[in-house]
């Protein structure tokens, strides 16, 4: 399996690694690198987005997705698509949400979670994250 991390369009910059598509629709903003090849296998089917579940249901729904590929279909999409870049760099996995506002979650970061579980592999995030909780400075019992 090649080196991975997640990123959003956004904040993706080419010193990050190769980008790589997520996601159903192409980005409809200009983005200022080209987008290295599209993991379909890690691509939530339109059936699925259309749904608007809560993120629990969404994961549940998205994992049985990845099950049903499996990890060997995804690590050889993967892997071609690695192979006709720069070797040693990570692919860098992208879609357009941002994590660092709250209540937002995306795919590629159950995808993460779920590789991560199939591999071994850790997925860093490579976008901002959610700011962690500020230490409660009173005891307040």
């Amino acid at each position: 399996m090649p080196t991975l991390a997640t990123c959003t369009y956004q904040e993706f910059t080419p010193d990050m690694g190769i980008p790589v598509r997520t996601t159903a629709g192409h980005p409809r903003f200009r983005l200022g690198y080209k987008v290295a090849g599209h993991a379909k296998t890690l691509t939530p089917t339109r059936a699925l987005l259309a749904q608007n579940l809560p993120e629990d249901a969404y994961e549940f729904s998205y994992r049985r997705q990845l099950t049903e590929v499996g990890i060997d279909a995804i690590r050889a999409e993967l892997e071609a698509i690695a192979a006709q870049h720069e070797s040693g760099r990570p692919l860098v996995l992208l879609c357009f949400d941002r994590l660092n506002k709250p209540g937002n979650w995306c795919h590629r970061t159950q995808a993460a979670r779920f590789l991560t579980e199939q591999t071994g592999q850790e997925i860093p995030e490579l976008g901002a994250c959610p700011a962690p909780a500020a230490p409660a400075l009173f005891d307040t019992k």
